[in-house]
C-alpha cells in the first residue's frame, strides 16, 4: 500500500494539468472496486454512505463521517477527498478541529460547503462567513504540516440555479482565501462552466455530473481539471436494487440475470485481501 504522503503527492500532481475523474465509494467494496477499474481517485460521498446506513444526507454526526474516511483512505492505494459537508463546526474553533481530525484520517483533500446547518433548510453563509470559514479551513491545514487540498464549494445553484454570479464572486472570495480547488455544485451550461474557470484560474475547478450531460471530453476543452460524481453513483445502484426487488416482490426472480458472477468479485477483492498481508 502506498503510504498517506505518497498518495497526497500523487493528489497534487492530479491538479496540475489535464482532467480526472474521481468516483465517489460509499463504503470500502465500492472503494476498491473502483481503484480496480482504473480511476487515480476517489472522492467519499456524503449522501451515499448516509444512505448506506438508512440515512438521510447530512444524517450522520462527525465521528461517524471521520470513521469512514479512515476506512476509506486505508482501503485502496488512491487518494481520497473527503465530502466534509460544511465542515462539522458551527464556530471557527470548532471546524478548525474538525477539518484537523480529517486530516488525521488520512485524507488527501476535503471539501467545505457553504450551507448552514444551523439556520434554515437551504440557508447559506454569507459571502463574508463564509470566507472566515474558508479560511480558517486553510489555516488548520496548513497547521498540519500535511498536503491536503482545500476544496471550497458554494451551494448558491442547487438553491437557485439562475445565480450564476453570485457563485462565482463567491467562488473568486474562495480562491482568494487560500482554496485549492473551487466547485460549485449544479452547474451544467457550457458558456457557465467556462466562466467560472476562467474566474478562479490558475486554481483548478471541480464539476459534479449528476446527470446525464456534457462528455468528459467537453469538461476538458472548457479547462475543467476534476470531475466527481456525488451521490449519482449510489442513485443508480439504489434504482437497480429496487427495481430487482420490486420483480421479486411481485414473484419474478428474472432480475437476478444480471448480477456479476461471484468467482469475478472474489477474485477482486482478493488480490487487496493479500496486499494487506
Amino acid at each position: 500500500m502506498r503510504t498517506v504522503q505518497h498518495k497526497r503527492a500523487a493528489f497534487r500532481k492530479l491538479h496540475e494539468s489535464g482532467c480526472f475523474v474521481l468516483p465517489n465509494p460509499w463504503d470500502v467494496g465500492t472503494a476498491r472496486m473502483f481503484q480496480h477499474l482504473g480511476f487515480s481517485a476517489l472522492a467519499s460521498t456524503s449522501a451515499g454512505f448516509a444512505w448506506s446506513t438508512g440515512r438521510p444526507d447530512y444524517g450522520l454526526v462527525r465521528d461517524e463521517v471521520l470513521a469512514h474516511l479512515r476506512a476509506l483512505s486505508a482501503a485502496t492505494d488512491l487518494p481520497v477527498n473527503a465530502d466534509f459537508e460544511s465542515g462539522f463546526g458551527a464556530d471557527i474553533g470548532e471546524l478548525s478541529e474538525s477539518v484537523r481530525l480529517a486530516v488525521e484520517a488520512g485524507v488527501s483533500g476535503l471539501s467545505v460547503e457553504d450551507r448552514d446547518l444551523e439556520g434554515r433548510p437551504n440557508e447559506l453563509y454569507s459571502v463574508d462567513r463564509a470566507v472566515e470559514r474558508v479560511r480558517a479551513a486553510r489555516s488548520a491545514i496548513d497547521r498540519t504540516g500535511e498536503d491536503v487540498i482545500l476544496v471550497a464549494r458554494t451551494e448558491t445553484l442547487l438553491v437557485d440555479p439562475s445565480t450564476i454570479s453570485s457563485a462565482i464572486d463567491k467562488l473568486v472570495a474562495f480562491a482568494d482565501a487560500g482554496a485549492d480547488c473551487l466547485y460549485a455544485p449544479g452547474v451544467r451550461e457550457k458558456g457557465e462552466i467556462a466562466s467560472i474557470v476562467r474566474a478562479v484560474a490558475p486554481k483548478p475547478v471541480n464539476v459534479v455530473m449528476m446527470r446525464p450531460g456534457l462528455s468528459l471530453a467537453e469538461l476538458t476543452d472548457l479547462g475543467v481539471r476534476r470531475v466527481s460524481i456525488g451521490g449519482a453513483i449510489a442513485r443508480v445502484a439504489w434504482a437497480s436494487t429496487m427495481a430487482l426487488m420490486n420483480g421479486i416482490a411481485n414473484g419474478s426472480f428474472d432480475g437476478l440475470a444480471g448480477g456479476t458472477p461471484g468467482k469475478e468479485l472474489n477474485d477482486i477483492f482478493a488480490k487487496f485481501v493479500r496486499s494487506d498481508s
